[in-house]
């Protein structure tokens, strides 16, 4: 029998993005994290992630997640007007390839300050588009992407 599981070409856009959602979340409490879903997205952030120190004195550190996924598609953006690059804003990403599981990233957004081929800047001055960061996803940028491997990225905050 033919695997069904992978098949992500039967959901629509929302429900890719509302699993991707859930799926990092989830990933965030596996590591540690309590998850805060935002009842409201009109700032660009999905979650709220907050890590104990494990002292007493220290505060706990907080970070925003934009989440965005990605099938038979190879590009993801984020409005400049409420994606600006902090130390505490995060992109989780995952990509949806068929007959596969979805892989995830994480991407510091702090990572657009330095564009490359995979992390894009455009401000389209003078255009109708509004300004905004990339992300180009390719079998070429692919090696780029490894670099914000989910699990390697989660260990570091």
């Amino acid at each position: 029998m033919e695997n069904v599981k992978f098949d992500w070409g039967k959901l629509n856009p929302l429900q890719l993005g509302r699993y991707a959602e859930y799926l990092i979340g989830m990933e965030f409490v596996f590591y540690g994290f309590d998850v805060f879903k935002a009842e409201v997205d009109d700032k660009g952030i999905d979650l709220i992630i907050r890590k104990d120190s494990g002292t007493p004195e220290s505060l706990p550190k907080y970070y925003d997640v934009q989440v965005k996924s990605i099938h038979a598609s190879n590009y993801i953006f984020f409005p400049k007007s409420k994606f600006m690059p902090r130390d505490n804003l995060l992109a989780g990403i995952v990509v949806y390839f068929d007959n596969q599981p979805p892989r995830l990233f994480l991407i510091p957004s702090i990572a657009w300050l330095c564009p490359n081929n995979l992390l894009v800047n455009h401000d389209y001055i003078e255009k109708k588009s509004e300004p905004e960061w990339g992300l180009n996803i390719s079998k070429k940028n692919l090696p780029l992407l490894e670099e914000f491997c989910f699990d390697k990225i989660v260990e570091e905050l």
